[in-house]
């Protein structure tokens, strides 16, 4: 029995499922009994399907697909949160299949989704949403599911790192290397999502939900970027025995769910420090596996559309075995979400002074006055108009009490000089 496909979006990802379809079909017939067959193509861009040999059955209209009564699957790949949300429930409320690598959308809308799904006895598979190439999501729920999940921390932005990894190595600044990664691909025209932090908080959103058992969706996740990274700021960390990742972070604790985008300072004897360039990694702490890392390729048309195919040939060997969905939504509970504030950990924070007496003292008074025990403080180089770079690490702090420090060194005189901003990276333990 065949099992009919309707893909679309044809862009990198969309190319790269028609690439691994034309390439290996047969294998796939022969090794697992999946005959693939695909029966129409969307998207805006004809010459995209005809040059992956498909211009036959292409379709510049979504409704051609989801209202095809032989379609089983449909692939979902134009991103986004408007017309995909109206793909995907269309195709639910046909009764189709969806396979979709759509982050923004889980993270946002899942909940919604998987209701339908499971009200339709169908299935949704998202593997490509979080890592790209590397199997995550199905890991949680099938491999690690009679795990407590206590911890995952996540490089899951590839243009971050790759940003990150080569101001560390070349001593460039983000611009320099922001240019260089756009000049490279590596980074869209527009970087917003990846810099500031909102894609890491989509992935960081998805895999929270599944390995905790509670909705969290994108919006709830503290996220900061790495606009204001220097690297001053990573040869500082590199001499404490530190480098700087940007972390999506998911703790199980006593008061509850602990969620967070952000610079992070990771011991260089983690295994996540040695993840560089675009390479993603999930490191996941469960009780009984104990420690575990899933590291690979986290873009591109082959990773991407790898867990696509992949989530694609998975329901097709269901489909044609006559069985129901394996794991549909597992968010059962609602544990709370711990806020920001309350967050404890150790800090490094960076501010411009003006290099004369005075000033340290004064800044070392705001810490004390908001009881923020201090570890180390350095002044770090002289720069070009007669400042100085401070650098404080603190001990173990709580998030509120740090705002606090930063809110009155913004008022100080001769601190924050030219409106720079401080620098704050938190320290992993």
């Amino acid at each position: 029995m065949g099992v009919k496909l309707g893909l679309i979006g044809t862009g990198t990802v969309g190319g790269g499922c028609l690439d691994i379809i034309n390439t290996h079909k047969q294998d796939f017939l022969h090794h697992y009994g999946i005959d693939l067959e695909v029966a129409r193509v969307c998207s805006r861009n004809p010459e995209q399907a005809i040059s992956h040999g498909y211009g036959d059955c292409f379709t510049s209209d979504f409704h051609d697909i989801i209202n095809d009564p032989d379609i089983d699957i449909v692939i979902e790949l134009i991103g986004g949160t408007t017309t995909a949300k109206d793909i995907v429930m269309g195709a639910l409320a046909a009764g189709k299949q969806v396979v979709t690598a759509n982050k923004a959308l889980m993270a946002t809308s899942g909940e919604e989704i998987l209701d339908l799904a499971d009200k339709m006895h169908c299935e949704v598979a998202f593997e490509a949403s979080v890592g790209g190439g590397i199997p995550i999501i199905v890991p949680l729920k099938h491999s690690l599911i009679s795990n407590e999940v206590s911890s995952i921390l996540g490089i899951v932005n590839g243009t971050t790192n790759y940003i990150l990894t080569l101001m560390a190595e070349s001593g460039i600044n983000y611009s320099d290397a922001l240019a260089l990664a756009q000049e490279k691909g590596f980074a869209e025209a527009d970087p917003t999502a990846d810099v500031d932090g909102l894609d890491a908080a989509a992935k960081i959103a998805i895999l929270a939900s599944i390995a905790f058992n509670t909705r969290i969706t994108m919006d709830q996740v503290y996220h900061e970027g790495i606009r204001l990274i220097l690297p001053t700021d990573l040869t500082a960390a590199q001499d404490m025995g530190y480098c700087v990742k940007l972390l999506a972070l998911a703790n199980r604790t006593d008061e509850g769910i602990d969620v967070r985008v952000h610079p992070t300072m990771v011991p260089l004897d983690h295994p996540l420090a040695a993840v560089n360039g675009v390479d993603n990694a999930i490191y996941v702490k469960g009780d009984a596996v104990g420690e575990t890392m899933f590291y690979g390729e986290g873009a591109g048309a082959g990773p991407a559309a790898s867990a696509v195919m992949g989530d694609v040939l998975e329901t097709a060997r269901r489909l044609q075995a006559g069985c129901q969905p394996f794991v549909g939504c597992t968010c059962t509970d609602t544990l709370p979400l711990v806020p920001m504030e309350n967050l404890t950990t150790r800090y490094y924070i960076r501010f411009e002074v003006e290099d004369r007496s005075g000033v340290l003292a004064a800044t070392a008074n705001v810490f004390s006055n908001h009881d923020v025990s201090v570890y180390s403080v350095i002044q770090r180089g002289k720069n070009e108009g007669g400042t100085v770079d401070l650098v404080y690490i603190t001990h173990t702090a709580r998030e509120r009490d740090i705002r606090k420090v930063l809110s009155d060194i913004r008022c100080l005189e001769g601190v924050l000089v030219d409106d720079s901003e401080p620098t704050v990276i938190r320290v992993q333990k």
